[in-house]
């Protein structure tokens, strides 16, 4: 597909949305970006980012040269290619919310034209692409494969990571039928470094929750080894060091406070529940996922204890949280642990603040917090700090410094042998 005059268009403007709008401005296409937030869109027009790791130069110069944010789905007429990067959540009920995908399409459907390339990226379970977005496309009047050309393509985006960005990171896609799978490779060849092409959608659908249930299970089993070394008093950190010389046969994972982002914590559940739809059980994921939501149980408990051996009483006391996004170097904080372990502390009456230097405020279970400088005065005056997100920017020195009691759930302190610092 020539990228001369094309349009393609992107519904979706978030962490993945985003970057791929840019991404193929930068490789020739004129892009209409569709979002229904008004305020994002006023943002982009005015050539800003509302994503920490993309930075307002890069925004202003895709607008320039043919990125078109807009909330208006009519403009996608036009375009010969659409990708769809809106939320699926899970419900409470801990059941896949396609809604967003469905509403997605349906508008997508009552203004494209014959022959144009759609392509899902939302993460959805395997066979969702053929169940809710082909019969969208059908009661249109379109024919996939010939009017319509349908495909999957997992996003594996890795906010922050400037090694691998998104057009260097090899792109999995399949097609519903072998011609919507050429269309969807034709479109993106020229975006993407390297297309792998795979048989068909749905096992383009599953490799996007294989990649993240492996992750989410091995995660799953380095934290319970963390809690039974920490009853062996062992160092897990050393541990896995160790381990990791052996130059085969293993893969090292890291314990932490609890999954975070929107994909590990969310993607396996997809798969357990499209499995249990079959009457398979699956046991392994139903169990990782159970370890991993226990985690900020578990850094709350050992906080608990730290503080109780201070003779300080819990309810009077004050925890300093460093780091409240789900990984280093993002504004994220979807899933983050920080959210289920500032609950528990609430719960326990604490003197809660914290300090993200990406995330001036933030939100969860109703409580509102702003950040708080890392002075010296923040960091005497807490009795403990909790180290949950080792950000590039944070001063790790400084809080082995001037607090006085450090609980590291990152191995951000590595090499530090003090006693009032303390490993997870």
């Amino acid at each position: 597909m020539s990228t001369d005059s094309t349009v393609v268009g992107v519904v979706g403007l978030g962490y993945v949305g985003l970057p791929l709008c840019l991404s193929m401005v930068e490789a020739g296409y004129d892009v209409v970006g569709i979002d229904i937030d008004d305020e994002r869109i006023e943002t982009l027009q005015s050539g800003n980012s509302y994503v920490t790791e993309i930075p307002d130069e890069r925004v202003a110069d895709a607008v320039t040269n043919g990125f078109r944010p807009t909330t208006d789905y009519s403009e996608l007429a036009e375009a010969t290619g659409i990708s769809v990067c809106v939320p699926t959540p899970l419900r409470k009920t801990g059941t896949p919310d396609m809604s967003y995908v469905s509403a997605a399409v349906d508008d997508i459907a009552a203004v494209v034209s014959h022959d144009t390339t759609v392509i899902i990226e939302s993460t959805v379970y395997p066979g969702a692409t053929q169940e809710i977005v082909q019969p969208t496309f059908e009661e249109h009047g379109f024919e996939i494969g010939t009017d319509i050309f349908l495909a999957f393509s997992p996003e594996r985006i890795d906010p922050g990571n400037e090694e691998y960005p998104p057009h260097k990171i090899p792109k999995v896609l399949g097609g519903v039928t072998d011609n919507c799978g050429d269309h969807a490779e034709a479109l993106y060849s020229t975006v993407f470094d390297t297309v792998v092409r795979v048989d068909s959608a749905i096992e383009a659908e599953l490799v996007k929750l294989l990649e993240n249930t492996f992750r989410a299970v091995n995660i799953g089993l380095i934290n319970e080894l963390a809690q039974i070394a920490d009853e062996l008093d062992v160092d897990i950190w050393s541990a896995i060091d160790a381990a990791s010389t052996k130059p085969f046969g293993f893969m090292p994972f890291y314990p932490g406070p609890g999954l975070g982002g929107h994909c590990i914590p969310v993607d396996p559940t997809f798969l357990s529940w499209k499995a249990k739809q079959q009457d398979i059980e699956t046991r392994f994921i139903d169990l990782a996922d159970r370890v991993n939501r226990e985690m900020p149980r578990h850094v709350v408990r050992r906080v608990t204890e730290l503080v109780n051996d201070d003779e300080i009483a819990l309810p009077n006391a004050r925890i300093l949280i460093v780091g409240v996004a789900y990984k280093p170097g993002v504004s994220d904080t979807r899933e983050s642990p920080a959210h289920d372990v500032m609950q528990l502390l609430e719960e326990r009456r604490v003197d809660i603040t914290y300090h993200d230097p990406h995330v001036p405020e933030f939100r969860t279970d109703g409580l509102n917090y702003e950040s708080v400088p890392l002075t010296e005065e923040t960091l005497q005056g807490c009795d403990c700090a909790v180290i949950l997100t080792n950000h590039a920017e944070t001063d790790i020195a400084a809080i082995v410094e001037s607090a006085p009691l450090v609980f590291d759930a990152r191995n951000a302190t590595s090499g530090i042998d003090q006693d009032h610092v303390i490993r997870l």
